[in-house]
């Protein structure tokens, strides 16, 4: 694969038509950056996070008021309007992908909304799930780890995805008054502790105790989605101190003082700037950009980069964009459905796609939008999406999307603008010029091993 069409498939969402294929693929990559707009149109025209969380609050006051004959109901109709907004979300993350002009930035935030994963499999979730990546995660994407990481875990998404809402200390104020009551609570809840301990920061078997996690769930007492609207404006966090674990806490080793809010702050600081989160990044993104077994030297470079730079994470893609290793003419990444979608969609010329089409689309596909089913996110590994069933459906995707554009693109004149650079290989070029019509030559070019890959 040439180094333009790495620069369009393997750093980008997959090449337009009508885009010219870039004369310096670095430079065309790191422009992006003053480019980046982290709201385009699409995700202006759905709802953002204050909004939503008034519509949650809404519904929690009219279940406590409501009669228990009545509650099931409120639940059900605010699941529906739940629904509605998660396809409306599906959708604007589909437009913003198709519409992309900074792509490179398009594809970290996908990366970034994986990483710190929430599913809508947690009802709770389901109508706030897209606001997390559009909320916490795009106006990190250019910015510093610590803060992206601090706004996705004060979001009502990941704070009920996660259960950090009903988690009480046994000792706050709450839990001491439930005891002399008699009184039964959920008590402390260790799921975003884990979470941030094993998959947003250090990683796995990188030495932290049982211990550990219950010390950051005990710092992490307080942290919840506010019940309602406070000074005219809909709050989306809140610390409630009554809820919060007294005393001083001990994690990884180090001491910390009994601080309120600031205390599981200031933990959050040490790991983010702990070698092992450095290197559970840059793993992650090299896994993600070069090969599923990252190479040992550009991992190392980019641990280097997020540690000597606090977690910079511009400094960090700099890193990634100049290592030879993501150069490499092999593609040895295997596009997850998502990627193939948009890249298909993209390769077509298609500019938008109705929101129910496209949630429908990434159901068969086998990727559902912000369902991954586990807080580890969906795996980036060719191993979780190559099975022949899975092919079968992109088979099958692919000629669907094909017959909605119906006459209007010529296989062998497109191939080398979507595959720039000679990157479509003989045997696929045969094959779609022998093609018994326009429709299947166009369905096998975005099946062809070339196009699978980046």
């Amino acid at each position: 694969m040439p180094a333009s069409a790495i620069a369009l498939n393997r750093f980008g969402l997959g090449a337009r038509p009508d885009e010219p294929v870039p004369a310096d693929p670095q430079r065309l990559l790191l422009s992006q950056f003053d480019r980046w707009d982290p709201l385009p149109a699409p995700l202006r025209a759905v709802p953002r996070t204050p909004a939503l969380v008034e519509v949650w609050n809404a519904q929690q006051r009219a279940v406590r008021q409501a009669p228990e004959g009545q509650r099931a109901g409120i639940r059900e109709a605010y699941l529906r309007k739940a629904r509605e907004e998660y396809v409306a979300a599906v959708g604007a993350r589909a437009g913003s992908a198709l519409q992309a002009g900074t792509p490179f930035l398009e594809r970290l935030t996908h990366f970034w909304s994986n990483h710190f994963a929430v599913s809508i499999d947690k009802l709770a979730v389901i109508g706030l799930a897209g606001s997390l990546e559009t909320d916490a995660i795009r106006p990190h994407v250019l910015g510093r780890f610590e803060d992206m990481l601090l706004a996705v875990l004060r979001h009502p998404a990941m704070l009920l995805f996660l259960d950090q809402a009903q988690s009480i200390g046994p000792r706050s104020f709450v839990g001491l008054r439930a005891q002399e009551r008699q009184q039964r609570l959920r008590g402390l809840n260790e799921n975003l502790a884990r979470e941030i301990l094993e998959l947003h920061t250090l990683g796995v078997r990188s030495g932290y105790t049982q211990e550990d996690v219950t010390e950051l769930a005990r710092a992490l007492t307080g942290w919840t989605v506010p019940v309602d609207s406070r000074g005219g404006a809909t709050e989306t966090f809140r610390f409630v101190p009554a809820l919060h674990e007294p005393g001083a806490r001990t994690v990884l080793g180090r001491a910390y003082a009994d601080d309120g809010e600031r205390q599981a702050r200031a933990i959050l600081h040490d790991l983010v700037a702990s070698p092992a989160t450095a290197r559970h990044i840059a793993t992650k993104l090299a896994r993600h950009f070069v090969a599923d077994e990252p190479p040992p030297a550009l991992v190392q470079r980019l641990a280097d980069t997020f540690a000597r730079t606090g977690g910079d994470l511009p400094s960090v893609y700099r890193e990634l964009v100049a290592g030879r290793e993501a150069w490499q003419a092999e593609a040895r990444k295997f596009k997850t459905p998502w990627e193939w979608a948009v890249s298909s969609l993209r390769a077509l010329g298609r500019n938008e796609i109705a929101p129910m089409q496209a949630t429908n689309l990434m159901n068969q596909l086998g990727q559902p939008v912000w369902r991954p089913g586990s807080p580890a996110g969906y795996d980036d590994a060719a191993a979780s999406w190559a099975a022949p069933d899975a092919l079968l459906r992109r088979v099958e995707v692919a000629q669907r999307i094909v017959a909605q554009t119906g006459n209007a693109l010529d296989a062998r004149a497109l191939a080398p603008r979507v595959l720039p650079g000679g990157a479509l290989g003989d045997a696929t070029a045969a094959a779609v010029a022998r093609a018994e019509s326009g429709g299947m030559a166009l369905a096998l070019l975005l099946v062809s091993p070339e196009f699978l890959r980046r």
